[in-house]
C-alpha cells in the first residue's frame, strides 16, 4: 500500500497511485470494474479487483466501501455542461477521495483538468452517447483511415495532458498497437487483451440482466437470483394476505397475552359495550 494525502489533506492508503499505473504500463495486466455503492465497492475490493470507477456523485460511497482501491470518478457528459461545472465536480470528487476523474469531453476539457494536476481519464473509440456521429453503436477503427484517425485522437489526448483512456470497442489488433505506442494507460472495454487494464462493468460481470453487450461476459447470474427474490416476495405477500383472510394470522404464538385476573380487572374498569 502506498501512503498518500488526498485532496482533502487526509492521510490515506492506496493500492496504486497514478504514478504506479504509469510505471507498470505494458508490464502487468490489471482489472477494473464499476462501483457506485458501498456494497459494489466492497465486493470489488474483496474480490481482488485492482481499480474501480463510478459516478462522481457516488465517490463517498465507493470510498467507504473500498477505502484503499484506486477510484476514478466519472463526470457524466450531460450533467455538467459548462467548464465551470466540470471543474467544480472534479474538485469535489477529488476532495471526497477520488484518485482520478473521467470525462468523455474533448481535449480542451482534459487540458483544463490536467492544468490543475488532476489525473484525467479520457474516452476514445466508441463513446455511446456520441454514437450518432458514427452511424450507431459499432466498433471504431475497422478501416485503415479510421484506425489512423483514432491514433491521432490518442495523440491529441496525450498532448492535452490525459493520464489514461477508456478505450471502448476498438478492434483488438488496433488497440494492441496503439497501446504499445501511447503514453496513456489504456483501459480496454471491449477492445481485446492488448490494453493495460481490462475493464468490464460490474453489472455485466455479475449477470445482473438477461442481455449484455457483445464484448461482455457474465461470470455470475445475479439476474436469476433477483428473479427468484422477486417471485418469492410476491409469494410471501400473497400467503400473508390469505392467512389474514382465513383467520390463520396472527396466531396465539404471534400475539401478546394478559393474565386472566388482570384482564378481568381491566374489563371491570371500562364501560360495558353500548354504555355511555
Amino acid at each position: 500500500m502506498k501512503r498518500i494525502y488526498d485532496w482533502d489533506a487526509k492521510f490515506s492508503l492506496r493500492n496504486y497511485t497514478a504514478a504506479d499505473l504509469r510505471a507498470i504500463k505494458g508490464k502487468r495486466k490489471l482489472t477494473q470494474t464499476t462501483a457506485n455503492s458501498i456494497e459494489e465497492a466492497a465486493a470489488a475490493a474483496d474480490a481482488g479487483i485492482d481499480l474501480i470507477m463510478g459516478n462522481a456523485q457516488n465517490t463517498k460511497a465507493a470510498r467507504e466501501g473500498a477505502p484503499n482501491l484506486f477510484f476514478t470518478a466519472a463526470i457524466a457528459l450531460p450533467d455538467f455542461p459548462t467548464e465551470k461545472d466540470v471543474l467544480t465536480a472534479a474538485f469535489q470528487a477529488m476532495k471526497e477521495g477520488a484518485d482520478s476523474v473521467y470525462t468523455a469531453r474533448g481535449p480542451h476539457i482534459v487540458e483544463m483538468l490536467a492544468r490543475e494536476q488532476i489525473p484525467v481519464m479520457c474516452h476514445l473509440g466508441l463513446v455511446p452517447r456520441r454514437s450518432g456521429w458514427n452511424g450507431g453503436l459499432r466498433a471504431i477503427g475497422r478501416t485503415a483511415d479510421e484506425a489512423h484517425s483514432l491514433w491521432q485522437a490518442f495523440r491529441r489526448m496525450e498532448d492535452a495532458g490525459a493520464f489514461s483512456v477508456e478505450a471502448e470497442v476498438i478492434p483488438a489488433p488496433v488497440m494492441r498497437e496503439i497501446s504499445r505506442r501511447t503514453s496513456l494507460v489504456t483501459m480496454s472495454l471491449g477492445s481485446g487483451s492488448g490494453g493495460d487494464v481490462i475493464y468490464l462493468f460490474q453489472n455485466d460481470i455479475c449477470g445482473e440482466q438477461p442481455e449484455r453487450p457483445r464484448h461482455a461476459r457474465a461470470f455470475g447470474d445475479i439476474h436469476s437470483l433477483q428473479e427468484k427474490i422477486r417471485a418469492e416476495r410476491r409469494s410471501a405477500l400473497g400467503a400473508f394476505r390469505d392467512a389474514v383472510h382465513n383467520g390463520e394470522f396472527p396466531s396465539e404464538a404471534e400475539t401478546a397475552t394478559i393474565g386472566d385476573a388482570d384482564l378481568e380487572e381491566f374489563l371491570e374498569r371500562i364501560p360495558v359495550k353500548g354504555d355511555t
